[in-house]
């Protein structure tokens, strides 16, 4: 292969020196980078950005969105190779791992100078206990909160000459009109199918019951009795006709299933709410949301709760742009900020007092289904279930899990299932 005469090479070296300096930040801007995971949240969170880069025009914000499924994979590649993104999301299964080990900003401190009771004023305590480490300091701003609601077609209680769901309803209610919906029209009633976010863990703490120990949150309480019991309730469910069994769901998830018309009841997160409206636009006015059904005698409490959860915005400790970023997250966590966010429609904003903002998009439809169902559940909330170990034991307590939907024996497995999260409590 000839080689370039020299001072060819110098001029084509030149020449690409100046080509990638017209391509850089010639214009003086700062570009940031904000990875999600979710695309029908991303005009949402690029609102957001343009509304603080129109205030600071020095900077720029790109949103990028990861398939769920890889997102927690380059992450951490990334923090292993300190090239994490400038903000990115993160959830509550995962901070904990990342705050733990050193890897996350802390954002204690963020608003103290001018207001040092910002969070306490305006995020409730789950808000708060979401986003904080093992050792009590934050590490994230609160982005959203959510909780779980029952969605009911109305065409199939209308069938079947069935009462809409209300706030008094108990187990026994629903349970009640799944059989009489079943055998007026032939189809399923409630779909109860294997998961703890938007399943059996409701029922549990409904019924007094939990998963972790409230007192430590240590070890776990799968064979406290008002667990045993509330999960015996919810997985003999699928004996009946009016709901499928599990093998139905490995192929049809519930969401499906329900907007397919095969299906009266399930219960949902609310962040799924709006897309589901936009995705099934023949389905709208056809279906609306209660709260969840209270447990008709529980061991202990009044027989309410549903699962909260939410997710907050995060930036790497060794960033370099850490005090701009922090700027960026100062806004984000604002009442502006916040508002944004929830007018978008992304997510029921964590801000407390702007919950109804989020009903805004819904508005848009010629049905507007009652999203107070969200607002006034958050009386009821109990936080989302996590420690510094269930990242460890949460595939292995799943996977026993199935084998109880399947048919062994509930007793036997929850006393598996307690051993394999007490095991990284005391390892730990």
């Amino acid at each position: 292969m000839k080689k370039l005469p020299r001072i060819t090479s110098a001029a084509l070296v030149l020449a690409l020196l100046l080509a990638l300096a017209g391509c850089g930040p010639s214009d003086g801007k700062t570009r940031l980078t904000f990875q999600i995971w979710d695309v029908a949240q991303r005009d949402g969170m690029q609102a957001m950005c343009d509304a603080y880069t129109a205030q600071h025009p020095e900077v720029e914000i790109e949103v990028q969105v990861t398939s769920w499924g890889e997102y927690w994979t380059k992450l951490e590649a990334a923090g292993e190779s300190n090239t994490m993104p400038d903000i990115f999301w993160m959830h509550t299964d995962q901070i904990l791992y990342y705050a733990d080990f050193g890897i996350l900003a802390d954002t204690t401190d963020l608003y103290t100078e001018e207001d040092p009771d910002f969070w306490a004023e305006h995020y409730s305590d789950i808000s708060i206990g979401n986003v904080t480490g093992s050792d009590g300091r934050m590490y994230g701003v609160p982005k959203d909160r959510d909780n779980i609601v029952l969605v009911y077609n109305k065409e199939l209680f209308d069938a079947a000459g069935v009462a809409y769901p209300t706030a008094d309803w108990t187990w026994d209610d629903m349970t009640d009109a799944s059989q009489k919906i079943y055998d007026a029209t032939g189809k399923y009633g409630y779909m109860a199918y294997n998961d703890e976010q938007l399943g059996y863990w409701n029922f549990v703490y409904q019924n007094g019951g939990y998963i972790l120990d409230p007192e430590t949150n240590l070890r776990a309480g799968y064979t406290q009795p008002a667990t045993v019991e509330a999960i015996k309730y919810y997985v003999n469910l699928q004996k009946n006709d009016w709901c499928p069994d599990q093998t139905f769901f490995a192929e049809t998830s519930p969401g499906t299933a329900f907007f397919s018309e095969m299906g009266a009841m399930f219960y949902e997160g609310s962040w799924n709410l709006l897309s589901e409206l936009k995705n099934y636009p023949n389905m709208v006015g056809k279906w609306d949301i209660a709260p969840l059904p209270k447990c008709p005698s529980p061991a202990s409490g009044d027989g309410t709760g549903t699962i909260s959860n939410g997710l907050c915005y995060a930036t790497a400790a060794a960033g370099k742009n850490l005090e701009l970023v922090k700027d960026v997250l100062r806004f984000f966590g604002s009442e502006e900020g916040q508002r944004i966010q929830g007018e978008s429609g992304a997510a029921i904003p964590a801000y407390l007092g702007l919950e109804d903002s989020w009903t805004t998009q819904f508005a848009t439809f010629d049905y507007l289904i009652d999203t107070q169902v969200c607002y006034d559940q958050f009386d009821t909330c109990v936080q989302y279930i996590n420690n510094a170990t269930r990242r460890k034991w949460k595939s292995s307590v799943s996977d026993e899990m199935v084998k109880i939907y399947n048919g062994a024996d509930i007793d036997a497995q929850l006393a598996v299932m307690q051993g394999i999260a007490d095991s990284y409590a005391v390892s730990d």
